[in-house]
Parts: C-alpha cells; sequence; structure tokens
C-alpha cells in the first residue's frame, strides 16, 4: 500500500480495472510494484487511465466510497463482540434476531431523540431484530452522568425504562438525570454505588476506543450488518437498512 500511496497513478489505475473488470483486477494491480513494470508499459496504462478518468469521472468516488466500506466491514469483523455483545441489559428486541443494530447516542442529541420512534416501530414491526445501545456521550459532562445512570439502570434490567425517560426530560441536567432515575424505579442506593464503578468505566472507555476504530465521530451511529450509518435515521432508512444486512449476511 505504501508503492501505491507513492505512485498515485497506480491506485488510479486499480479504481479503473475495478469499476471496469472487478475487484480481482484491482487486488492484482495492488500487488504489483510500480518499479517492476517497464516505462512504455506504465505510459500505456497511464493514457488508458487518464482517458478512462476523464470520460468516466463519476468512478473516483464510487470507487472510494466501495472501498470506505470495506474497510469499515472489516474494522465491524475484527471487533465484532465489542460491537455486538451488550453491556447488561441495554438492549432489545428478539435475543436471538437474525440482525443486530448497534446504535450509538449521546443522551444531549437531539438527532438520537428524534431516531427514537423508528426504533420502537421497527421493534413493534420486526420481531427478529436485537437492538444493542452504546452509551457514547461526547457532547457535555451532563452526557457522560446520564451515560452512567444508564447503564447503571441496565445493570437493575431497567434500561429500557430509564432510556425512554431520560430523553422525554428534554433538557439535560442533573434534575432531568434524578427525575428519569425516579421514573424508572431504579434502586437508588445501587445505582449511586455503579456510576463509578470500574466496569462501567471501562464500558464508556470501551465504546469511545471502538467509535474511533469504527470511525464514529458523532452521534447517532448506527452500526447494523456490516455498514455504518451515521445521523438521524426514519422508519424507512431504518427497515431498508435491515433488508440490506439480511441479503448481506
Amino acid at each position: 500500500m505504501q508503492a501505491l500511496v507513492r505512485k498515485p497513478w497506480l491506485l488510479a489505475v486499480g479504481f479503473v480495472l475495478a469499476a471496469m473488470f472487478g475487484a480481482g483486477i484491482y487486488a492484482t494491480a495492488q500487488a504489483v510494484a510500480p518499479d517492476t513494470i517497464p516505462a512504455p508499459e506504465r505510459a500505456r496504462m497511464e493514457k488508458v487511465v487518464r482517458d478512462y478518468l476523464l470520460e468516466h469521472p463519476e468512478i473516483l468516488p464510487q470507487a472510494m466510497e466501495r472501498l470506505q466500506q470495506r474497510q469499515t466491514a472489516k474494522s465491524i469483523a475484527d471487533n465484532r463482540s465489542a460491537v455486538f455483545d451488550p453491556f447488561a441489559g441495554a438492549w432489545a428486541g428478539n435475543p436471538q434476531g437474525d440482525v443486530t443494530i448497534s446504535v450509538y447516542m449521546d443522551y444531549a442529541c437531539g438527532y438520537c431523540r428524534a431516531s427514537l420512534p423508528a426504533i420502537d416501530k421497527l421493534l413493534k414491526t420486526d420481531g427478529n431484530v436485537r437492538i444493542i445501545y452504546r452509551e457514547y456521550p461526547i457532547l457535555s459532562d451532563q452526557s457522560v452522568t446520564a451515560a452512567r445512570w444508564a447503564l447503571a439502570a441496565a445493570e437493575q434490567d431497567r434500561f429500557r425504562v430509564f432510556h425512554d425517560a431520560m430523553f422525554a426530560q428534554g433538557q439535560l441536567d442533573s434534575g432531568a438525570i434524578a427525575r428519569a432515575a425516579q421514573q424508572a424505579g431504579l434502586d437508588l442506593a445501587r445505582a449511586r454505588a455503579a456510576i463509578n464503578s470500574d466496569r462501567i468505566e471501562q464500558e464508556l472507555r470501551g465504546n469511545h476506543a471502538l467509535a474511533r476504530s469504527l470511525g464514529i465521530s458523532g452521534t447517532p451511529a448506527w452500526v447494523v450488518g456490516d455498514r455504518l450509518y451515521s445521523g438521524a435515521l426514519d422508519y424507512s432508512s431504518l427497515k431498508s437498512a435491515v433488508s440490506l444486512a439480511r441479503r448481506e449476511s
């Protein structure tokens, strides 16, 4: 790959060959060292690339998108357990579902709140889906506190109740967190002891490390099958992502 970076034209050749003939040719191009190609042949290939790109300039963005998808799929595969194994009770749906969605949220995120109806509708209409909730507090200190309480609620099998109550509060502050905890019926003494525990600290640190590995930089973010989606998703988009994951599995 370093040779490809030093010789951008060879990378372009790979993209063009992949577009024209498929990914197998691209893999072959990656394996070719630039210095082993005779100058006349290299000049001919450069002209082929130039002419093709002038006629089909749209392929480079498409090729880069495809490459990004493959890299994301590999990152998901390399971290599958961390992505799809829930923390305690921080999940919903069918535990044996054929598609698992791992969603990264922050309680201060308006787009996360806007996505809740889509998640609820999907759970009601598709009995073969599992949702994993990943606490990814990045917007404020109160986000971190709320995430800790959510994980404490998960340890009491009260995650979804707290989760919904937390988002229903509107503005995120200490009072909102306290009200959500009361509405969720938490054992408050047990929760207070848990929020600064090593296990919750490790979960939050792990979620941040995993997000970096997957290229997640904002909320909400969704891992569905081998694909990553960013931003609020409505029901139709979420359903389409699930259908695609089933086709690709």
